[in-house]
């Protein structure tokens, strides 16, 4: 079930220097001799939320989150415009991970990603595999070119007036091209006229509030709904650094390797409603990895109801794993 309160406080915190004058911020909550359990956020730079404890037993548990870089209480934060995005790479988080794990004198863990999160935490996965003995992914992605056009492209069949003024936000009506959008905001969000940044952060939020759920009174506000216009900045400026360089990952590269993922048990949960992040992905990932189960919820991309208790109900499964 659903355990709202539970492992409410850290017990442990900390900013880990990670090198490149980059520190990431950590929290460690539950047991501290329970099985070990990392929470890899969204976004990317959405920042991890306490609202995950409620999905992880505090007895069994010793649950750690950290704000990967650029945002949350990382530093330097990404609405900053001084901060250098250059270090900002899928590579550097995996190296990150490794150095949290290391930190905290880890062995291995469960590993629990949702939407972006669940594609770092394939790619730990497929980079570290004895570090991890289980896998919990909800609205699962791996962030391949197909997945990134439909996002902020293929989409437009579904809301054309919001993607008219998405692109056009841009200057960008008369394209296309998805990544020439995606690249026209990365400039937007780098531009040192404050007000030009923060107007393009808050027309990236508007598209992605308004495509995140089909679902009624879903989704209207979730990404501008609790966040200070600094949070959405750092963002906004974190996702299209991401996106408009494909991830900095090779298309497809995930997928492809789906079945060396042998030998790692993993839940995958994806609402079959999920318009922004489409259930094929997940059910190709689960028929290349031999021991993932796929749970499929009659939801959306937000993580509630019958997505949350299947989160916890995988998690509490996994219990003994790390």
């Amino acid at each position: 079930m659903h355990r709202p309160g539970y492992a409410s406080m850290p017990h442990a915190r900390g900013l880990l220097n990670v090198g490149t004058g980059q520190h990431v911020y950590w929290e460690e909550s539950g047991n501290p001799n329970g099985s070990a359990a990392l929470v890899l956020h969204g976004g990317p730079g959405s920042g991890f939320s306490p609202a995950f404890r409620n999905y992880f037993d505090p007895q069994l548990y010793r649950l750690i989150m950290f704000d990967q870089r650029g945002c949350g209480r990382s530093t330097p934060h990404a609405s900053d415009p001084s901060a250098d995005m250059a270090p900002n790479t899928t590579a550097a988080l995996l190296d990150d991970i490794e150095k949290l794990r290391e930190h905290l004198q880890v062995r291995s863990w469960v590993l629990y990603g949702v939407s972006w999160g669940a594609t770092l935490a394939l790619a730990y996965a497929l980079r570290h595999r004895d570090r991890v003995s289980a896998i919990v992914l909800s609205s699962v992605t791996t962030t391949r070119k197909s997945e990134i056009e439909w996002l902020y492209g293929g989409l437009r069949r579904f809301f054309p007036s919001e993607h008219y003024d998405f692109a056009g936000s841009v200057g960008m009506l008369s394209s296309d091209n998805t990544f020439a959008i995606l690249q026209e905001y990365d400039l937007r969000l780098n531009d040192p006229n404050h007000h030009c940044s923060q107007r393009g952060a808050q027309d990236w939020h508007k598209w992605e509030d308004a495509t995140v759920s089909l679902e009624d009174g879903v989704g209207s506000h979730a990404y501008t709904g609790s966040r200070t216009p600094a949070q959405l900045h750092a963002r906004a400026r974190i996702c299209a650094h991401y996106f408009s360089r494909h991830a900095f990952l090779a298309d497809d590269e995930i997928l492809a390797r789906g079945q060396e993922l042998t030998g790692i048990p993993g839940t995958l949960i994806h609402g079959r409603f999920d318009i922004s992040s489409p259930i094929d992905t997940a059910w190709r990932l689960a028929d290349a990895w031999p021991d993932a189960k796929l749970v499929v919820t009659a939801s959306g991309h937000i993580a509630a109801g019958e997505t949350a208790a299947a989160i916890t109900t995988a998690l509490d499964s996994h219990t003994g794993a790390g």
